[in-house]
């Protein structure tokens, strides 16, 4: 699972998934689905903060224990339901507005009131927080480079790679979107991109020919400041994952959602 702050919990594809016609009406009415999933993750921003401050206020007694903040929200079912009607909601109040249709009308109507259900399933569930988060890595640096080895380079072709941060215990972020690198008689040289985070212990990294057959390459987490040659063959490692499960569910309050 991602942290809220990677991005926006819910794609595209969560959106078709539950209105086939989405795509349809979007093209129609002149709709960016995209600057809507963006809009809905503002707003939701928004409110997840009234309520992690509304928890600390509740728990000022503990105030020796760390509170768990924006960046700690990891994205649960609940959450990314949330996002994904209100974005929804947000698509079809634009179309509406745009021709006062009553099939528009309709739709705004039901999927406000599915993402109110959404956000009722969330307190009922409690915010999934992760204790140490680790954001998201971005795409990384990879170049063509010798083989470790004199005459083991790669098999010509292309090949996919990805790379995600670990924290000390162990957990990885979300992987960044994979680089592409074709090599001829080479092997690759990868190195991620960007300030470390705070909360990062080392990084993994993700080779394959395919983005949907990239797998862990190394056995343990690579130094923070070390960059990864890739060694003949291939290991066939687990997958890169979605990113961290929540160490806990923080219990909310019971407050009135706007609207």
């Amino acid at each position: 699972m991602a942290l809220f702050t990677d991005g926006p919990a819910s794609s595209m594809e969560d959106l078709t998934a539950q209105d086939s016609q989405l795509l349809d009406v979007a093209s129609v009415e002149g709709i960016d689905v995209t600057q809507k999933l963006v809009l809905a993750q503002d707003e939701l921003a928004l409110e997840l903060d009234a309520l992690l401050t509304r928890l600390s206020y509740v728990n000022q007694l503990f105030w020796l224990a760390p509170q768990p903040n924006l960046g700690s929200v990891v994205v649960t079912p609940a959450l990314k339901l949330w996002h994904t009607f209100r974005s929804l909601e947000m698509v079809y109040s634009d179309a509406y507005n745009s021709q006062l249709n009553d099939r528009y009308a309709g739709k705004r109507d039901q999927f406000h009131s599915t993402a109110k259900w959404a956000y009722e399933m969330l307190i009922a569930a409690g915010i999934g927080v992760a204790s140490v988060p680790v954001p998201r890595a971005a795409m990384p640096a990879v170049t063509a480079a010798a083989a470790p080895a004199p005459g083991t380079p790669l098999p010509d072709g292309s090949y996919y790679v990805t790379v995600a941060w670990v924290n000390a215990a162990g957990e990885d972020g979300a992987s960044a979107l994979p680089a592409t690198i074709a090599t001829t008689g080479s092997s690759l040289l990868v190195q991620p991109e960007g300030a470390p985070p705070k909360t990062a212990a080392g990084w993994n990294v993700y080779v394959g020919v395919g983005p949907d057959s990239m797998a862990l390459q190394n056995g343990s987490p690579i130094a923070i400041a070390q960059t990864w040659l890739q060694p003949v063959p291939l290991a066939a490692g687990r997958p890169p994952g979605p990113g961290q499960r929540p160490s806990y569910l923080k219990p909310v309050p019971r407050v009135i959602q706007r609207g």
